[in-house]
């Protein structure tokens, strides 16, 4: 049991730490030269192609990168039921990036959102059964709510 904890610790620390460090990455391209066209990494060479320089590709990418990644650790972590309705802006910045990845496509952010209504139709229809199913919890503990505060003050009639 105390093995659990110290796992659950480490590991919730260092999802904080994550969180708290993944908006650093817009601004990383500012530590690169501006007129930089190819940069080494040990992931391989990053090329600035459509965008023309290096920081320009990288700023792009991270501006989709950094939204995506914070919110697919929302939806991961989230236990509510709406949760499903983070998976519709979690396709559109998923296309985004792979628009600003296939640097052939000359119209970023704009077409996204027609392959992305597929995915909302059937978001919405999944929310709309789920809603529907735990309505009825849900004015169940409404419902005990009130009367917790009903049986707390008690009211003096006379």
């Amino acid at each position: 049991m105390k093995g659990n904890k110290k796992t659950s610790l480490f590991i919730g620390s260092l999802m904080a730490v994550l969180i708290v460090s993944t908006p650093y990455l817009l601004y990383f391209y500012q530590s690169l030269p501006k007129d930089l066209e190819n940069l080494d990494t040990i992931f391989g060479v990053i090329k600035g192609g459509y965008y023309g320089t290096a920081s320009t590709y990288i700023y792009y990418f991270f501006s989709k990168f950094v939204p995506l990644l914070l919110l697919f650790i929302w939806f991961i972590t989230n236990k509510h039921w709406w949760v499903h309705a983070l998976i519709i802006p979690i396709t559109v910045y998923l296309f985004q990036l792979i628009a600003v990845v296939n640097d052939s496509e000359f119209y970023m952010d704009e077409v996204e959102f027609i392959y992305t209504v597929p995915f909302l139709v059937v978001i919405f229809v999944i929310l709309y059964f789920i809603r529907s199913k735990i309505s009825i919890y849900i004015q169940a503990v409404d419902l005990k709510k009130e009367m917790d505060e009903n049986m707390k003050t008690p009211k003096r009639y006379g």
